[in-house]
Parts: C-alpha cells; structure tokens; sequence
C-alpha cells in the first residue's frame, strides 16, 4: 500500500495543504488525521481488527465442530445417554435442587482450547508475531 504524505504549498497564504495519495488528493480537512492514520500503522490497529473478524469466524467453525463431531463422541464414551451437551449434576438439598450444566461448559472449554491452539500456531507459523512496525 502507498504511503500518504503531506505537500504544503508554496505561499502560507495559498488555500490548503493537502495529503496526496497515490492519484488522489485529500483537503487539509484530513490532515488532523494523519497523527491517528500514523497511529493505526504503528498499533497494527488494522491487523488487530482482522484477527477479532477471522477469530470470530475460526470461532464459529471450531464451535460448529465440536457440536457435530466432539460432542456426540464424547457422549457415547461417558456413561448416561444424549451428547456431553446434556450431560448434568443435580444435587438436591431438601426441596431445592440445583443443576450444574457440566457438559455444556466441558463443550465450551474444549473449544477454547482449540481456537486457542489454532491461533496460537497460525500467528507463530506466519511469523505474525514480527510484522507490527517498531516503534522508536
């Protein structure tokens, strides 16, 4: 991607500075900005909002695969019927009774531990961890 710059004119008097992209101009408007563009750069605030949209997505696909495939395996293995998704502790004390979804946390964990591992090894393997700009 092309870098923007500002180009100031000649004259102080003369109308406005502009930052020049490649083949566009931008008015003087735009140039309290640039702090906030140079800041963006050098954050990775770009890079970072790609990762929260993909992470979501891998998310979403881990999810999904836990539901389909760990789930119903996990079911048959543990003792009871139904999915780990169904799989509860009651403990009653008296007339009250308290049910603790062991199961459906279980299913949330193993997620975690999954989108955790792949983004773990898909930012080490792209060497992601060395692309934000040095700050000086």
């Amino acid at each position: 991607m092309a870098e923007a710059k500002v180009t100031r004119k000649a004259k102080p008097d003369e109308d406005a500075d502009y930052i020049t992209f490649p083949a566009i101009k931008v008015p003087k408007v735009m140039a309290p900005f640039q702090g906030f563009v140079d800041f963006i750069r050098e954050q990775g605030v770009v890079g970072l909002a790609i990762g929260i949209v993909l992470g979501a997505q891998i998310k979403t696909l881990v999810d999904s695969f836990v539901a389909s495939f760990v789930n119903p395996i996990l079911g048959l293995l543990l003792p009871g019927n139904g999915d780990l998704a169904t799989k509860v502790l009651r403990v009653s004390v008296g007339a009250k009774t308290a049910v603790f979804t062991w199961g459906a946390f279980l299913m949330q964990f193993i997620s975690f531990v999954i989108v955790a591992g792949i983004v773990y090894y898909v930012v080490k393997g792209l060497k992601l961890d060395k692309i934000d700009k040095k700050k000086k």
